[in-house]
């Protein structure tokens, strides 16, 4: 069995994530915040499959929990699965933030920086040991770092470093096996930053060739696929889904 982990793994794009890749067979490991009941909802949605799934807290924007979260991470491979390693690593844990430029402070800026392009960063740096030969990391990115959106400057500016930092991780780990790739998913239809009001999601339906605004269901089932070994040749890109925004 393949073991997957999820950050950001109780609601929206990560919840549907960790639901379609236990579907598919996967061991899931997914992480949560602040909402242990949410976290709880997608163990038992993946149980009553048939499913395995573990939630672990983490706070995906303070790098100095990460040592004790592999720790985490190694005793309960250990315990639920017998295995001392992992397969696929998803960072998808994030959160968005809509000012303009001039009025986003310091703090507010920090924060993103911590959660989207830090945090990645020196997560997949502590698990890395425990992750399989082969194996492979997708980072969440965003449509927002091509498409220029008036209000999520910081935030677009981060997932596009996290384009980059794929890029060099699939250069630097593979002479393991180790894959890398991002995905940049266009509005969806979430709780990320409050959420779409009508009149904002038919503006971007009428921007996208499909004619309609994503559900995390079209993300989470493109993630498991996408870690299938069907697309073990695919290395190094950013993929957009976004139904065609803005093309």
């Amino acid at each position: 069995m393949k073991i997957v982990i999820i950050t950001g793994g109780s609601r929206g794009l990560g919840a549907s994530t960790a639901i379609q890749c236990a579907k598919r067979g996967m061991g899931v490991i997914l992480t949560y915040y602040s909402n242990p009941e949410a976290a709880s909802e997608v163990i038992a949605a993946i149980e009553v499959e048939g499913g395995r799934a573990v939630a672990l807290k983490l706070d995906a924007g303070d790098s100095s929990t990460f040592p004790a979260f592999e720790a985490t991470i190694r005793e309960t491979l250990g315990t639920v699965w017998g295995r001392t390693d992992f397969d696929y690593l998803v960072n998808n844990a994030g959160y968005g933030l809509y000012k303009p430029i001039e009025a986003v402070t310091e703090q507010e800026f920090d924060g993103l920086f911590k959660v989207h392009l830090k945090g990645p960063f020196f997560l997949t740096r502590a698990l890395l040991p425990l992750m399989a030969d082969g194996g492979h990391i997708i980072n969440v990115a965003s449509s927002t770092s091509r498409v220029a959106t008036a209000g999520v400057a910081p935030y677009a500016s981060f997932k596009g470093g996290l384009e980059v930092l794929t890029r060099y991780m699939a250069k630097e780990f593979g002479d393991r096996r180790i894959r890398a790739n991002s995905i940049a998913p266009g509005a969806i239809r979430t709780e990320l930053g409050g959420g779409l009001n009508d009149e904002f999601e038919a503006m971007l339906a009428g921007q996208t060739a499909l004619g309609r605004v994503g559900e995390p269901d079209d993300i989470g089932c493109m993630v498991a696929s996408l870690l299938s070994d069907d697309n073990r040749w695919i290395n190094a890109q950013n993929i957009e889904v976004t139904g065609g925004y803005v093309i």
